[in-house]
């Protein structure tokens, strides 16, 4: 075996991991909602999120496509797959600290942050524009939307049943929020499980095996296999910030977040095939859901904490890409 091909194969070997972290790690955006509201039993929300996860993977490339071709130029040979291989160190690492501490991030400002930053340490051209258009803005607008439309879907639901016994509200809710659930963690897949696709894409363009930006069938299979796997795992740590930490969950409130988080990702995935962060779209739909009750409803400091953490994501992944960057090249020489 070549070291080019050698390398390709840690690479692949690489975004698998990554996508297994994506999994238990953003398991918690599909189903902390519906287990702190006790709409699903954990083992049975873990389940089925591994389930629609997977699912979700088969039912699109676009999203895959935007990561692959629009964020660094295809590098060239082994330095090319050095650039990914830090880029992707940079996300994990980045992944398993956030998933430690408890704190939701997004996976995907992680992986463009780890190529951001393995891209400029290695002379590789930044398309700056595809990083604005396909990344910086659809991650800003979808959280803002996530908020104001989880207010919006809320406030419906307050008004639609404002007569209604609040118990059985509870209960009808709680069998919506099995439907709402299933939704997002298909939407899940669909969104995350591509992001692993377009590494490999690009990886593969990168030593010549293919020319396009077209997702080969067993990628699709083995990436949506790890994050299932990760998925099935589960993301406890973070499933507490989100179900409790954050506002107090009844059913009709995660019917809310759930119902708002999936329309966006299936508008971002088939509509304009773009990367959005569910992590940070599920936690502003759960803080707009909660301010309709009343602002103080929603801990604001905790949320305070979370968006730190969420300006912190891209650098600090950069930086983890530009120091594995310069340690494998450092072995290389």
């Amino acid at each position: 075996m070549s070291p080019e091909t050698a390398t390709l194969v840690a690479v692949v070997a690489v975004a698998l991991v990554f996508a297994y972290t994506n999994g238990f790690h953003d398991a918690a955006n599909s189903i902390a909602t519906s287990i702190s509201t006790r709409a699903l039993t954990p083992r049975v929300a873990v389940v089925m999120a591994a389930v629609m996860n997977m699912v979700g993977a088969f039912l699109g490339e676009g999203v895959a496509r935007t990561i692959g071709s629009q964020i660094i130029a295809p590098p060239t040979g082994t330095h090319g797959l050095l650039v990914l291989l830090a880029a992707l160190i940079g996300a994990i690492v980045w992944n398993v600290f956030t998933w430690y501490r408890g704190i939701p991030s997004s996976a995907s400002h992680a992986l463009v942050g780890g190529m951001i930053g393995a891209g400029l340490v290695s002379a590789t051209t930044v398309d700056w524009g595809g990083v604005v258009t396909s990344f910086a803005l659809p991650m800003l607008l979808s959280p803002l939307i996530g908020g104001v439309l989880g207010y919006l879907v809320m406030l419906a639901i307050l008004w639609t049943f404002r007569d209604a016994a609040p118990r059985g509200v509870g209960r009808r809710f709680k069998l919506a929020q099995s439907v709402s659930a299933a939704a997002m963690a298909l939407g899940n897949g669909l969104q995350d499980a591509q992001k692993t696709m377009g590494v490999v894409v690009l990886a593969l363009v990168t030593t010549g095996y293919q020319s396009d930006y077209d997702v080969p069938t067993w990628t699709v299979v083995a990436a949506a296999l790890a994050m299932s796997l990760g998925t099935a795992s589960g993301g406890w740590r973070i499933m507490r910030t989100l179900g409790h930490r954050v506002i107090q969950l009844d059913p009709p409130k995660g019917f809310a977040a759930e119902a708002t988080v999936s329309a966006i990702t299936y508008a971002t995935s088939f509509v304009w095939q773009v990367p959005i962060s569910s992590t940070h779209t599920i936690t502003s739909a759960i803080i707009g859901v909660g301010a309709t009750r009343r602002l103080s409803a929603v801990r604001w400091g905790v949320a305070g904490d979370i968006v730190l953490m969420w300006l912190l994501t891209l650098p600090g992944a950069a930086l983890v890409a530009v120091a594995a960057y310069l340690l494998l090249d450092l072995a290389l020489l």
